[in-house]
This record gives structure tokens, C-alpha cells and sequence, in this order.
């Protein structure tokens, strides 16, 4: 039996950081009933333990921002390699190992088609031990792993979270060139204040705070509370890859996104064409979920049900053996220039 790492407090501030990524410790205090101090100190300890960590990359929404998942196979005994290899590449944003039908799951995130191509069609054969590859593009982002919630607070605090995020705009604006100093510095650290980016970047205090504004204005960059996949709280990972007629997505999408479970759904190319995520507390939870799915979704087929054995990179972050960060970030480049 696994012991939690996380106790009902934890879980209240994350739910809250989850909602409002960037919300003041002040303002986190008065919707927990306790004090700024106390909120700051229980984070610093969750980041150094690896615990949660605030990350910062491509919305998703963004037209020029092209989403990927690439099914790896790997040569007898070069897992570990290519794993190593692709971790520093900031366009393989997610590396997942898979218990059957591949060895490795990719996220990759590009500025464009063309860039996509490039990593999928050249980079990627010449990685030293990768055998083969299959990719499937992204053709719509249904639900993003920022959108889970962890249900630790009421209906009250959950709005008061609400209160202190920023608004977005529907149509998110495109960053301009020099933005990329302050996402790389967001990308290792998604709350740090304007003093610690204007040491990060080297820029004057002043010209960081107003030009953080604007970029978190843009809603082109999405920051992300993530949470340690705790084995005691939700130690399976599985990845359906589903078909379904067009006629019935739109209110299979209605009904996927009902499952508190949901960490991602995608519309995807290839032969499958809804790929979905689930955070499952146990295989009988999700034998539920799939056996929910077979009676109110029958019309849905899963071709195939992927559990996620260890995730060596989630969204740019390094992750260990039991699922922790470990610190080392590569910060996904699709919204800065191809080189620094």
C-alpha cells in the first residue's frame, strides 16, 4: 500500500494553483482560511520535493502551433537511449512508455506543418536506436491536461480562484519575437515574479513586469499547475485510441468531457481518430470507465487501450522513476525562434 504525498491541504492549494496558476499567495490564503506565509511555505516544499511544479508552453489554440503524437519503436536493448536523445529536444514535449503496441508515446509541438516534417521525416529516423515511426496529427484539442481538476474544493472557493485569473482572449494574439527570453524563463519556472525574469533575462525590472502583462494577456501561453502522478491517488495512466463516426463526435465530445478523469482528448488523423487520457485510481476504476463508455457511447469503438508504464518528460519537464520533477526543464520552442 502506497502512501499519499499529498494531504488535504496540498490538494486544496493545488486545486486552487490548477484554476490560477500565477494567483498571489495573499489571495490563495484568504480562499483556504490560512496565511500567505503558510500557502508559500506548503508550495516551496511541494516544487523542491518534485511534488507540483508550474509550467508554461504553446495554448494549443494557437493556429500556427502544430500538435503531434508519434508512436516510436525502438531497436532490442536502445530504449533508454533514445529516451536520453530525445528529452533534450524541445519539440518532443511528452515521452511516455507504453506497456504494449509501441515503446514510446511523443508529444511534439512545432511552429508549423513544415517544422512537424521536419522533426517526424528527418530528425526523428536518425535518432541512434529508433526503428520505426507513425504519427498522427492533432486536428482539433478538445480538452488540454491543464483543464483536469483535482475536486479538492468547494463550489465557492473554486470561484474565488476564478476571481484572480486573468482573462484570455478567444482568439489568442501572436507573440512577437522578443517575447521568447521571458516564455523560456516562465518555462522553467511558471511563477516566477518580474524581479526573478528580469534576472533570468537580463532585463530592466520595470520593462518585465509590462512586458509579462502583455504576454500573459495573449493567451497564446498556456501556464499549467502539474501534479506528481501519485501511485496511492491515481497510479494508472491509459491512453484510448478510439474511432468515431463524425455525425456522433460532437456529443461524444459533450459526454468525455463529463469524466473527471479526463486529462486530454484530441481529434487526430490516421486510423484511430479520438485519442483520450484518463487518470484512473485503480484497474477496476478503469474497467468502470470503459465499461461506462461500451453503455452510453456504444456507437464510440476503442481500438485500443494503452497504459502509460513511466513518463521520462512531461510538457518540457524531466520526470524520475516514481513520477516526480526532477528539476531539468527543456522549454518547448513553438512559440520562440529556432535557435536562441
Amino acid at each position: 500500500m502506497h502512501r499519499a504525498w499529498f494531504d488535504e491541504q496540498d490538494l486544496r492549494l493545488l486545486h486552487g494553483l490548477q484554476i490560477s496558476p500565477r494567483v498571489s499567495w495573499a489571495d490563495a490564503a484568504r480562499v483556504l482560511g490560512t496565511t500567505p506565509a503558510t500557502v508559500a511555505a506548503r508550495w516551496e516544499r511541494l516544487r523542491a520535493e518534485g511534488l507540483a511544479w508550474i509550467v508554461a508552453h504553446p495554448s494549443g489554440r494557437v493556429g500556427s502551433t502544430t500538435v503531434a503524437f508519434v508512436e516510436v519503436d525502438c531497436l532490442p536493448g536502445r530504449r533508454d537511449d533514445v529516451i536520453r536523445s530525445l528529452r533534450e529536444d524541445a519539440r518532443a514535449v511528452t515521452i511516455e512508455q507504453a506497456a504494449r503496441g509501441r515503446d514510446l508515446l511523443l508529444t511534439v509541438m512545432t511552429a508549423d506543418l513544415r517544422s512537424l516534417s521536419r522533426f517526424a521525416l528527418d530528425d526523428l529516423p536518425r535518432v541512434e536506436g529508433v526503428q520505426r515511426q507513425q504519427t498522427s496529427l492533432a486536428t482539433a484539442i478538445h480538452r488540454q491536461a491543464s483543464d483536469w481538476r483535482l475536486g479538492a474544493l468547494d463550489r465557492d472557493q473554486q470561484g474565488a480562484f476564478e476571481a484572480t485569473r486573468p482573462a484570455v482572449p478567444r482568439s489568442p494574439i501572436s507573440l512577437p519575437r522578443e517575447a521568447w527570453p521571458l516564455i523560456r524563463a516562465l518555462g522553467r519556472d511558471g511563477r516566477a515574479n518580474a524581479a526573478e525574469l528580469a534576472r533570468a533575462t537580463g532585463r530592466n525590472h520595470a520593462t518585465v513586469r509590462r512586458q509579462l502583462g502583455r504576454l500573459l494577456a495573449t493567451g497564446a501561453l498556456t501556464l499549467r499547475c502539474e501534479i506528481a502522478q501519485d501511485e496511492s491517488l491515481w497510479p494508472l495512466h491509459c491512453t484510448w485510441l478510439a474511432r468515431v463516426a463524425e455525425p456522433e463526435k460532437e456529443r461524444t465530445l459533450a459526454a468525455l468531457a463529463t469524466l473527471p478523469e479526463l486529462r486530454l482528448c484530441v481529434s487526430t488523423t490516421g486510423e484511430t481518430n479520438l485519442q483520450v487520457v484518463v487518470w484512473a485510481k485503480s484497474q477496476s476504476d478503469l474497467l468502470r470507465l470503459e465499461r461506462l463508455l461500451g453503455e452510453r457511447l456504444p456507437w464510440l469503438t476503442i481500438v485500443e487501450s494503452v497504459i502509460n508504464l513511466r513518463t521520462a518528460k512531461r510538457m518540457g519537464c524531466f520526470i524520475d522513476d516514481l513520477g516526480r520533477a526532477t528539476g531539468e526543464v527543456v522549454v518547448p520552442t513553438a512559440l520562440g525562434p529556432r535557435s536562441d
